[in-house]
C-alpha cells in the first residue's frame, strides 16, 4: 500500500532527528523505504517548508535544532497521543503542571487546520476520575528541586505514622494511579530511597546544589533496579 506523502515526510523527519552527524542519502533512502529520487525530493519538499536540513548528495544530510513541525506533520494517531497525555496530566497532576499540558495542546491547536481541531475537540480519548489522596507537599517545588539538583529537607510520616526528618537529594517524580512518588538518595540511609508525596508533611528546599549530579543518580537507581513501593 503506497504510503502518504505527509506520511512519508514525517518518517524522513523523525529519521534525520536520530542522527547528530550528516548522514548519506543511500542510508536514509534505505531506512525510509524509498528510492533514491523520491529522497532527494523529499529533502527538497521538507527544506521548503523550512526544515533546517544541511548537505547535499554524496555527502550526506544533517538535521539543524529547532524546526517547528508544520500543522500537518501530525498523524490521526499522534494527535490522540496528544490529547490523551493532555487529559491524563490534567487529572493525574498538580494544578501547574496540569495547567501547562492544557495549554500546550492548546497552543498546538491554534496552528492546527480546522478538520484537526475538530479531531482534537471530539477525541472520544478519556481518563478515569481524579485521584484522591491529596498533597501536602508543594509538587511544583518538588520538580524544582529536581531539575536545579538542589537539596530537600522533609518532615515525612511512614505508613505507621512514625515522623523523622530526612536530607534527601531529589531526582526523579513518579505519577501513578492514586499516588505520587518522590526518588531520592537519603543522607540518613545513605542509599536510594522512596517517598509519597501525601505523607510529606512539609518541606524545605535548600539552595545548595547536592554534590552528585540528577543523572548519574538517576542511572545507579535503574542498575540497582529499586522496587517502587507506594
Amino acid at each position: 500500500m503506497p504510503v502518504a506523502r505527509s506520511e512519508r515526510l514525517l518518517t524522513l523527519l523523525q529519521t534525520l532527528r536520530r542522527y547528530r552527524r550528516p548522514v548519506t542519502g543511500i542510508v536514509l533512502a534505505e531506512e525510509t523505504g524509498v528510492s533514491l529520487r523520491t529522497l532527494y525530493r523529499d529533502i527538497a519538499s521538507l527544506q521548503a517548508q523550512g526544515a533546517m536540513i544541511e548537505g547535499e548528495a554524496g555527502i550526506g544530510y544533517v538535521l539543524k535544532p529547532g524546526f517547528m513541525l508544520p500543522p500537518m506533520m501530525f498523524s490521526e494517531e499522534e494527535l490522540e497521543a496528544l490529547v490523551l497525555g493532555s487529559r491524563w496530566v490534567a487529572r493525574a497532576a498538580e494544578p501547574r503542571l496540569a495547567g501547562a499540558g492544557a495549554d500546550a495542546l492548546a497552543k498546538i491547536a491554534a496552528v492546527l487546520p480546522a478538520d484537526m481541531r475538530d479531531m482534537i475537540d471530539s477525541a472520544a480519548l478519556f481518563v478515569g476520575p481524579k485521584r484522591r489522596d491529596e498533597d501536602k507537599a508543594d509538587v511544583s517545588a518538588i520538580r524544582r528541586a529536581i531539575r536545579l539538583e538542589r537539596i530537600l529537607e522533609l518532615h515525612y510520616g511512614d505508613e505507621q505514622g512514625r515522623i523523622s526528618r530526612r536530607r534527601v537529594w531529589p531526582f526523579a517524580l513518579g505519577y501513578f494511579e492514586h499516588v505520587r512518588v518522590l526518588m531520592a538518595w537519603c543522607e540518613l540511609r545513605q542509599d536510594f530511597r522512596h517517598f509519597r508525596t501525601d505523607r510529606i508533611i512539609d518541606m524545605t528546599l535548600h539552595e545548595v546544589r547536592y554534590p552528585r549530579r540528577r543523572t548519574v543518580l538517576l542511572k545507579e537507581w535503574r542498575e540497582q533496579d529499586v522496587p517502587l513501593e507506594n
